[in-house]
């Protein structure tokens, strides 16, 4: 009797938590940034008003300041946000399961498989698969402090060019330099090319000199036709909308699908678990879609005389900014950089490749560029 009793227990106990998650709550202690509570009698979350910021500012920091783990605990601590009173600063492991982390998106693990939740979100799902692609490898690699590591491609071989710096005793001290040469520069058949960083600000100078318009009506032209490119795109915008919408319908069908599946027992919970998690991703990636697709013709305007109001200005922002500011500069206006030799050639983002080719080509058609 008291064999069996222990095994019921048991059994009893693993069915509880099972039906406490498939309700949507944790089982046992909240991640960081929540609190558990109690709403009468019963065991829940809350978002932890102290917690709950931080992990916010760590997702939005690692998706759009281009840091490391190691530069994002940094920069936590030398901002006051602290881990806890007898850990102030956040470990780099520690940052690194924040940000791997589900539950930040409202879904609960349990037994290797992820769940819907009943807690609220901290991130969003935009800024949470940015982070991901961002992480995907190369999690625990310093970046070195130049602008351009990384970002260029060697023309020999097609490897990452990497920035250095080196110092220089003279007879007035220490003299700092930055250059930059390809990953592969000691391979036997690879040209010994090192490129100073001030050979690669004079070439991109050039190229946002190249961008600036010097007359003022034809630069109120151009205003005046992007705007009425955006209609073009209104069209476009909508077609692709209902496309996706028809893609998200197809995948809320497979959903059901699947847990009626489920429910008549044709399935095992792992493989319906696996499968509901997979299903999800795709139903928020499509809806993070649609999302986009949904700006208005004014806000699509809006941004592209916005781009177009920054190229005229790159070069005096280019001069006073840091090395963070300088790479994020170059991700705005560059899909890549390459270097052949001595010579950087880079291929400029829409709409940014318009001004920089010129206003007339060979492809314009009267009023439209």
């Amino acid at each position: 009797m008291a064999s069996f009793f222990t095994e019921q227990q048991s059994l009893d106990v693993r069915e509880g938590l099972a039906r406490r998650v498939q309700e949507g709550w944790f089982i046992g202690l909240a991640p960081y940034g929540y609190r558990n509570i109690r709403v009468d009698g019963r065991g829940v979350v809350e978002i932890a008003p102290e917690d709950a910021p931080k992990v916010r500012r760590i997702f939005d920091y690692y998706a759009h300041l281009n840091l490391t783990l190691d530069d994002l605990s940094r920069r936590l601590y030398d901002e006051g946000i602290y881990y806890m009173p007898s850990q102030p600063k956040f470990s780099t492991a520690t940052l690194h399961y924040i940000l791997t982390n589900r539950a930040y998106i409202g879904e609960i693990k349990h037994k290797g498989q992820w769940y819907a939740g009943k807690h609220e979100p901290l991130v969003d799902r935009g800024t949470w698969d940015r982070v991901q692609i961002l992480l995907g490898g190369h999690v625990y690699h310093s970046h070195e402090m130049t602008y351009g590591g990384e970002l260029i491609e060697c023309g020999h071989c097609g490897h990452p060019v990497s920035g250095e710096r080196k110092f220089k005793k003279t007879k007035k001290g220490l003299r700092e330099y930055t250059y930059y040469r390809c990953a592969r520069y000691n391979a036997p058949d690879h040209p010994r090319i090192r490129l100073t960083e001030t050979d690669i600000d004079r070439q991109i100078l050039a190229m946002f000199d190249r961008m600036r318009i010097e007359d003022e009506e034809v630069r109120d032209w151009f205003v005046k036709v992007l705007r009425a490119r955006t209609k073009d795109d209104q069209e476009r915008s909508r077609q692709q909308r209902i496309e996706l919408e028809c893609q998200l319908s197809k995948v809320i069908a497979q959903q059901d699908r699947l847990l009626n599946l489920r429910l008549l027992e044709e399935i095992e919970a792992e493989t319906f678990a696996a499968k509901q998690t997979e299903l999800r991703d795709r139903a928020a990636k499509l809806k993070v879609q649609i999302d986009a697709t949904d700006r208005s013709h004014d806000e699509n305007a809006d941004i592209a005389i916005k781009a177009f109001e920054l190229s005229q200005n790159l070069r005096a922002k280019w001069v006073t900014a840091d090395f963070a500011a300088k790479r994020r500069i170059l991700e705005i206006c560059c899909l890549n950089l390459r270097l052949d030799d001595v010579t950087l050639y880079p291929t400029i983002r829409k709409p940014f490749n318009v001004v920089a080719e010129g206003l007339i080509s060979e492809e314009s058609r009267g009023d439209w560029i």
